[in-house]
């Protein structure tokens, strides 16, 4: 790129330049790269448009420009997203958050107001359905060991299992997160809804390394545990189920944006021939838990929202499938509720 007089113009320069290179969001990418090597953001770099640019940030700014351009995410680059209000960290080791996805932390916590409005789970009405489930769904003593060893990000314990049919105390709600990636579920229910004991699982230590920190820089109570989908989780009561799986069917692949196909993680991505095999994989773990989550919410793909609805309802556990639009009007997440 030729040599720029200001901020505007070097805004103005990389814009072109990276539309020129085929780049999602050209002007979007130049402004995040400019706030990152400038050290500003919101009014104080609008304020700054008119300035010169300076000269001591000029290589990391070429640097960043050239990285994107080549097709690389500019959150990549920069280091970080925002989601739900909040700066998380992200590498290469994780997806990169989605706005999509902020609805359905919204659903998730506004269904589980509905069902628990003091957030608390009480050995009454909400219980009985559990331990009536539990004499079918429990799981062996192998799987409750399985799900001992976990990273602790925060302090605060998750709950074991419990005996069918015993007395129990009022206890906080219990919400695991599946594909924790970044931590954007996660850390932002335990920040949204501190009461609750909040779990994650990834079956990349990278990923659950991303979300520690993600979880430490929010001050956010989460139990980050290494294993395949329910299976770090076997023999927890568990109230609420989340997740954003890899949802793309492996064909289809090839054909996302290059910024997608090659930067972001093909775990985070590969949902198997019909990208549904994380759903079905969920549903047959079920048996792992005590009991079946009161509350179940998924993102999916494009199209898929149909066949992950006709999964739970096959399921038999929730008496009420409520599927919820994404901005664009698209069904992007669906959630089973037992009321």
């Amino acid at each position: 790129m030729p040599y720029v007089q200001s901020i505007r113009e070097a805004f103005a320069e990389a814009s072109s330049f990276l539309a020129g290179h085929g780049c999602v969001e050209p002007q979007r990418s130049a402004q995040l790269l400019l706030e990152h090597v400038l050290g500003l953001t919101g009014a104080a770099y609008y304020m700054a448009l008119a300035d010169p640019f300076p000269a001591a940030v000029k290589d990391a700014w070429e640097a960043g420009v050239t990285r994107r351009a080549a097709g690389e995410p500019v959150q990549y680059i920069i280091g970080e997203q925002e989601f739900y209000g909040r700066a998380f960290e992200v590498t290469p080791d994780v997806l990169i958050p989605r706005p999509e996805t902020e609805l359905l932390v919204e659903a998730i916590l506004r269904y589980a107001a509905e069902l628990w409005p003091d957030g608390m789970v009480n050995a009454g009405a909400g219980e009985a359905q559990g331990a009536a489930d539990s004499s079918v769904h429990t799981g062996s003593a192998a799987g409750a060991e399985a799900a001992a060893p976990s990273t602790e990000a925060g302090g605060k314990e998750a709950s074991p299992a419990s005996g069918a049919g015993e007395a129990r105390a009022a206890r906080p709600l219990t919400a695991v997160d599946i594909g924790a990636g970044s931590g954007a579920i996660s850390v932002t229910l335990a920040a949204e809804a501190p009461a609750w004991v909040v779990c994650a699982g990834d079956i990349s230590p990278g990923a659950l390394a991303v979300a520690a920190r993600n979880a430490l820089r929010h001050g956010a109570a989460v139990d980050l545990r290494l294993g395949d989908l329910l299976e770090p989780f076997a023999g927890m009561e568990t109230d609420i189920l989340v997740s954003n799986p890899p949802y793309i069917p492996g064909g289809d692949i090839a054909g996302l944006q290059r910024e997608v196909r090659d930067h972001e993680p093909r775990t985070a991505l590969d949902g198997g021939d019909d990208g549904l095999d994380p759903y079905r994989r969920m549903m047959e773990q079920l048996p792992l838990l005590p009991a079946p989550p009161r509350l179940v919410g998924f993102e999916l793909g494009q199209g898929q929202a149909g066949q992950v609805a006709a999964l739970l309802a096959a399921a038999g556990h929730w008496n009420e499938i409520v599927t919820v639009d994404d901005l664009a009007g698209i069904p992007r997440h669906v959630l089973g509720i037992a009321r």
